[in-house]
C-alpha cells in the first residue's frame, strides 16, 4: 500500500511541479489576423507549426478529400526548391517536417534545433505559399493516397469510427471520411486543390505556434517577414462553419468470418468551448479503458473494466470524447466475442445509467486526479505543447493556462450527474458495427438501456 501511495504522491507531486515551471504562452496578431503564439521553455530544440482552421468539414461531396490530398502535395516541391532540395535540406539540419489532416484542421510541422528556427519557419512559409502542385507529382500521390485508403480498410478502429461519423453526422459535411471516397482521389485535380489553397489559407484562420528553444519576438518578426503577405479574410467575411446535426442511428456491416466484433456507440456531446466540456472529459476518465492485458481487474478503477474483466466480456474497451467546434461523440469503442456483445453492451448502458444516477464523490475525485495527471503528461515535450497551443488558439482564441484548465475540473458528483443525465439519459446514440454481430441488440433494445435499469 505505502508504495503504491508513494507512487502516487511522487506523480502529483512531478505535476504540481511541471504547473510551477510553466513558461507563459505569448500570443500577437499580424495585420492580417495570422495569430503568432508562443512558449519559451530554453531548451535546445523546438517545434515550429502552422495550425489552419480547415479540414474536411469545408469540403462538399464533389472535393471531399481535398484538403487531405493538399496536405500530401505540400513537401512535394515549390518554385525555389524541388522535392529532393527539401529534403536534403530538412535532413541535413537534423530537422523532421510533418503534416496531418483532420475533420476540422490541417496541421504542418517541423522538428528542429532552435538555432535553426529561421529556416524552419521560412521552410514552411515556402510549401504553405509556394508549392508548384506539379500535375507529375499530383499523379503519383494519387496512387499514394489510395494505397493509404486500403490500409485505413484494415484498421478497423478507424473503419468503425468513419462508420460512427458517417452515421451520427449522415447527409453533414462531418459525416464524410477525410481522405474522402475513392471517386474522388482519383479525379481531385490541380484545381482543385488551387481553389481550396485560396478560399481556406486566410491570415484569421491560422496560428504560426512554436514552443521549446523560441524567441517570441523573434518568431513575430518571421511571421511578419514571411508571412506577412498572406491575404486577410474577404470582403463578405470568411466562409461560414458548415453546420453538422446529429441523428441518433445506426450502420452495421454483419461479416461472420470475421473473429471479433468491432462495435462504438455514443451520444452528442459538447463542442469545444462549450463549459459542459470539461465534466463530460471527466466522465469520459470515469469509464476509462480496460484491455485483456493489463491484469489486475480486481484492482482497476473503472468499474466497467472490474465487470469486463471478471465476466470476461471483451478484449478490450475504450471511451472517448471527441470533440469539434459546435458538436461531438462522447461513448466507447470495444471489441468483443460473438458470444459477449450483448453482456458488454448491457454493462456498458447500465454504467453509462448509473453516471447519470449515482455515481460517487470517491470516484469523481479519482477520475479528476487522473484526468489532470493525464493532460499534465501529455504536455511532455515541446512537439505537444506546440500542438496544444496550435489546437487552443484555434479552438479557443487563447491558450487556457493549466491551472485554469485545473480549476475547471474541480467538479463534484452532483455537477457529473447531471451533466451525463443532460447528455446521455433518454438519448438516442449512435451505433457503428463491424463484424460477426448477430448478438448486437436491436436499436429499438439499445435506446431503450438508455433510460431504464435492466436488473
Amino acid at each position: 500500500m505505502n508504495a503504491r501511495h508513494s507512487g502516487r504522491h511522487t506523480v502529483s507531486k512531478a505535476a504540481t511541479e511541471v504547473i510551477l515551471n510553466v513558461p507563459e504562452t505569448r500570443v500577437s496578431p499580424l495585420e492580417n489576423g495570422l495569430q503568432v503564439a508562443s512558449e519559451d521553455s530554453g531548451l535546445s530544440t523546438c517545434t515550429v507549426g502552422l495550425w489552419i482552421d480547415a479540414g474536411s468539414r469545408y469540403e462538399n461531396e464533389k472535393n471531399n478529400g481535398t484538403a487531405h490530398f493538399l496536405e500530401h502535395m505540400a513537401f512535394k516541391g515549390t518554385k525555389k526548391r524541388s522535392q529532393l532540395d527539401l529534403e536534403l535540406e530538412i535532413e541535413n539540419m537534423g530537422a523532421h517536417l510533418n503534416a496531418y489532416t483532420s475533420r476540422e484542421q490541417t496541421v504542418y510541422y517541423a522538428k528542429a534545433f532552435s538555432k535553426d528556427l529561421p529556416r524552419a519557419v521560412e521552410i514552411l512559409a515556402d510549401i504553405i505559399q509556394n508549392s508548384t502542385l506539379g500535375e507529375a507529382e499530383i499523379e503519383r500521390e494519387r496512387g499514394v493516397i489510395l494505397r493509404e485508403m486500403q490500409e485505413v480498410e484494415t484498421n478497423l478502429q478507424e473503419v468503425v469510427f468513419d462508420y460512427l461519423h458517417a452515421t451520427a453526422y449522415q447527409n453533414t459535411a462531418l459525416g464524410r471520411t477525410i481522405l474522402g471516397p475513392t471517386e474522388n482521389i482519383k479525379s481531385i485535380n490541380r484545381n482543385d486543390l488551387v481553389e481550396y489553397i485560396t478560399t481556406h489559407y486566410k491570415g484569421p484562420r491560422m496560428v504560426l505556434a512554436a514552443a521549446g528553444g523560441v524567441s517570441h519576438d523573434e518568431l513575430l518578426d518571421l511571421a511578419k517577414c514571411h508571412f506577412g503577405n498572406l491575404p486577410s479574410a474577404p470582403e463578405g467575411g470568411l466562409p461560414p462553419l458548415p453546420p453538422c446535426s446529429f441523428t441518433g442511428s445506426e450502420i452495421r456491416i454483419r461479416d461472420d468470418k470475421m473473429p471479433l466484433a468491432h462495435l462504438a456507440i455514443a451520444v452528442e456531446a459538447a463542442g469545444w468551448s462549450d463549459p459542459d466540456t470539461i465534466p463530460l472529459m471527466v466522465a469520459n476518465t470515469l469509464i476509462g479503458n480496460w484491455d485483456r492485458s493489463f491484469g489486475g481487474g480486481v484492482n482497476l478503477s473503472s468499474k466497467l473494466a472490474q465487470i469486463a474483466c471478471h465476466g470476461n466480456l471483451c478484449h478490450s474497451f475504450q471511451s472517448f470524447n471527441t470533440c469539434y467546434t459546435d458538436t461531438g461523440l462522447w461513448g466507447l469503442y470495444m471489441v468483443c466475442e460473438p458470444s459477449t456483445i450483448q453482456d458488454m453492451v448491457h454493462f456498458v448502458q447500465k454504467e453509462w445509467i448509473r453516471l447519470c444516477t449515482s455515481v460517487t464523490e470517491n470516484e469523481v475525485a479519482r477520475a479528476k486526479n487522473l484526468l489532470k495527471t493525464n493532460m499534465l503528461l501529455q504536455l511532455d515535450g515541446s512537439t505537444p505543447i506546440c500542438e496544444d497551443i496550435g489546437r487552443q488558439m484555434l479552438c479557443y482564441k487563447r491558450r487556457i493556462p493549466i491551472p485554469e484548465l485545473e480549476a475547471r475540473i474541480e467538479v463534484n458528483a452532483q455537477t457529473i450527474r447531471e451533466i451525463c443525465t443532460k447528455y446521455i439519459y433518454d438519448k438516442h446514440p449512435a451505433v457503428a458495427a463491424v463484424g460477426p454481430i448477430e448478438q448486437l441488440p436491436e436499436y429499438s433494445k439499445i435506446c431503450s438501456g438508455m433510460y431504464w435499469r435492466r436488473e
